[in-house]
């Protein structure tokens, strides 16, 4: 019986492949989850699918695996960006770990007029991001950027890429997507303190831009994040 265990792995995957662990994978495996030699768990790295893999060598300081079966072929999510705001830690690493889990196929810290929490360590973005594809069982990473201006952003923004725009001032407006096109697109979520009057305004005014509300209630940008993900995936991705 395959193991539940799921480990995200830097390396290459295919049949017969040994993959090397290192010290802090190894404790991983064989100190908090008891795996021994003989051992099945699943690999993924993000471009090669989904892998059952066997304990060959448990070691405290290393070890190693080989591939045995392809048991996934590599998934992709939909054509989907969440772009963010930054907010304190918890709530920042809440924010990538369920657009992870919601399906983002990239996330993009963007910086307004009233962000406040201007740092992300991107290394802890990362490790956040594995952890939640290890849990959430798909085979793929959504991309990660760097912190950047919305209004540089938006100076470059790609054709043919629809954004949706959380507007806190729509409260309890009718919002449905169902006739919106199925093409690439982004959600934009504001910061604790809402948009700008500037940024509101030039928003608004995008031919690509749609304004959106998330309800009669006004969310913290963390709840905000998993509302617009769950609005949008329910009427143009993967859950449609």
């Amino acid at each position: 019986m395959a193991s539940k265990v799921r480990l995200y792995v830097d390396q290459p995957l295919g049949e017969g492949q040994t993959v090397r662990l290192d010290r802090d994978q190894a404790h991983y495996l064989f100190s908090v989850m008891r795996l021994g030699p003989g051992a099945v768990l699943t690999l993924f790295n993000g471009q090669d699918g989904e892998w059952d893999a066997e304990v060959a060598l448990a070691d405290k300081k290393g070890g190693a695996l080989v591939c045995r079966t392809l048991t996934r072929p590599q998934g992709s999510p939909p054509d989907l960006w969440l772009m963010f705001a930054p907010v304190k830690k918890a709530r920042t690493d809440f924010i990538v770990e369920k657009a992870v889990e919601m399906g983002a196929a990239r996330i993009m810290p963007v910086l307004t007029d009233y962000t406040n929490a201007e740092r992300v360590r991107g290394d802890r973005m990362a490790a956040h991001i594995r952890e939640a594809a290890e849990q959430c069982g798909i085979s793929y990473l959504p991309d990660v950027t760097e912190p950047e201006k919305l209004a540089r952003v938006l100076d470059h923004w790609p054709d043919g890429r629809r954004l949706m725009f959380c507007d806190e001032t729509r409260l309890g407006a009718a919002t449905s997507l169902a006739t919106e096109p199925r093409q690439p697109w982004a959600i934009l979520i504001g910061p604790e303190g809402g948009f700008s009057g500037g940024e509101r305004e030039r928003l608004a005014g995008l031919p690509y831009a749609l304004p959106v509300s998330l309800g009669p209630r006004i969310l913290r940008a963390d709840t905000a994040a998993v509302a617009a993900l769950a609005l949008w995936q329910a009427a143009l991705g993967d859950w449609a």
